[in-house]
C-alpha cells in the first residue's frame, strides 16, 4: 500500500473496491442487476405500446387514453392493443423503485441487519400507504 496512513491509492484502490467485501456488496450487486433488468423491461414495453400506436396510426402524444383498469390489462395485451403495453410498462416503471426497497428488505432480513431492515419495512409501508390513497382517492 503506497496511500498515506495504509489507505490504498491509484490503482490499489481501484483492484481493492472491485473485491466484494461482505454479503452487503453482493446485496447491492444483486439490487443493481434487478434494477436494470427492471428498467430494461420497462422501456421495452412502454417502446412496444409506442410502436403499436404509431403503427395504428395514432400519435405517441395521444391526450386520450383510457383510464386506468388492471382488469383490462390482461386483455388489452393479449389483444395487443397499445394502451395494454403502456399502462404495463407505466406499472414496470412504478414498480421498479418499490421492487428495490423488497429485495434490500430481504437482503438486511437475511444477513440480521435488523435496523435496516426496520427502515426498508417503514419505507415499504410508506409507499404501499401511497398507492393505497391513490386508489381510493383520498
Amino acid at each position: 500500500m503506497s496511500g498515506t496512513r495504509g489507505r490504498p491509492s491509484g490503482s490499489e484502490a481501484l483492484r481493492g473496491s472491485e473485491a466484494p467485501r461482505g454479503p452487503t456488496d453482493a446485496l447491492d450487486r444483486a439490487i443493481a442487476r434487478l434494477l436494470a433488468v427492471a428498467i430494461v423491461l420497462s422501456v421495452a414495453i412502454l417502446g412496444i405500446g409506442v410502436l403499436l400506436m404509431l403503427l395504428d396510426g395514432r400519435s405517441a402524444l395521444e391526450t386520450s387514453v383510457p383510464a386506468f383498469d388492471p382488469g383490462r390489462l390482461p386483455g388489452d395485451v393479449l389483444a395487443l392493443r397499445p394502451e395494454g403495453f403502456v399502462w404495463l410498462g407505466l406499472l414496470a416503471v412504478v414498480a421498479t423503485p418499490a421492487s428495490r426497497v423488497l429485495a434490500s428488505l430481504v437482503g438486511y432480513l437475511r444477513t440480521g441487519d435488523r435496523r435496516m431492515a426496520v427502515i426498508a419495512a417503514a419505507i415499504l409501508s410508506v409507499i404501499a400507504a401511497s398507492v393505497a390513497v391513490g386508489l381510493i382517492g383520498i
